[in-house]
């Protein structure tokens, strides 16, 4: 018999694609959004928040296993335990966490609550996984964009294993159909990059030109990362894809024809 999936945060970028990995193998998936959507494509979707604890014990009911995704700048450490009451009331059999490289190392309110959130799910009666992944290569594409708009693009002074998320979201779905295994060794990137190396490789793909500025950042947090405490370089499990790979297929295709940026 198939098992019932809640997936939390299946609209998000990881979320779009781990649910075809999940429906491929036979799984009976229902997606917890804050946003309603109309359920269809083998897929049942409910509404709620978990922040607010609302929608969460209808969410659970009747599921084996929850994929527990969604995440934000604050407040994972209230959703998890909101969602770990109505787990462990629901008789979920197996919780799996997705969390961040460094985020017992690095002092970031964010990160703290990351960790919070690993510790919900680790006290919470229910056989668990937890994954740390590096941060997706969609997220430095996404700042590179953003400060590309700049006539003169900082460069914080931090290294980074940006990590593709499909490569994340098989690995999450082998955990989730799998036995409960704890803390999982974490997965990265198959290179470590300067700020400055992926803003620059951005640059290069679209054909643009920017100069960099380094730039310190300071206090614990600018110690932490220049430390490389958000790195995973021993033990790690790496993925393949490149950030250069991931940039020809996002980026490259939209390059100009002929000659740079002349702004």
């Amino acid at each position: 018999m198939a098992s019932t999936i809640l997936v939390t945060g299946g609209t998000g970028t990881l979320g779009r694609h781990v649910i075809p990995l999940l429906l491929d193998a036979g799984s009976e998936v229902r997606v917890f959004s804050r946003h309603g959507r109309a359920s269809g494509d083998g897929v049942d979707y409910v509404t709620g928040d978990l922040v607010k604890g609302e929608g969460i014990e209808a969410a659970v009911d009747g599921v084996d296993i929850v994929l527990h995704l969604a995440g934000g700048p604050k407040g994972d450490d209230v959703a998890a335990r909101h969602l770990v009451r109505a787990a462990l009331a629901a008789g979920v059999r197996h919780l799996v966490l997705i969390s961040v490289i460094g985020a017992d190392r690095v002092p970031l309110a964010w990160l703290r609550s990351k960790l919070a959130a690993e510790q919900a799910v680790a006290d919470s009666g229910i056989a668990w996984t937890t994954l740390r992944a590096a941060q997706f290569h969609d997220l430095a594409l996404t700042m590179a964009e953003k400060m590309a708009k700049l006539p003169v693009i900082p460069a914080p002074s931090m290294r980074l294993q940006p990590v593709d998320s499909r490569e994340v979201a098989a690995r999450l779905v082998e955990l989730t159909l799998g036995a409960p295994a704890g803390l999982v060794p974490d997965l990265a990137g198959p290179q470590v990059y300067s700020m400055a190396d992926l803003l620059g490789g951005y640059l290069r793909a679209c054909g643009r030109r920017r100069p960099l500025l380094p730039v310190r950042i300071p206090g614990k947090a600018g110690r932490s990362y220049r430390a490389g405490e958000n790195l995973s370089l021993d033990g790690a499990v790496q993925g393949k894809r490149t950030w250069e790979e991931f940039l020809a297929e996002r980026v490259g295709r939209n390059r100009p024809l002929h000659g740079a940026d002349k702004n």
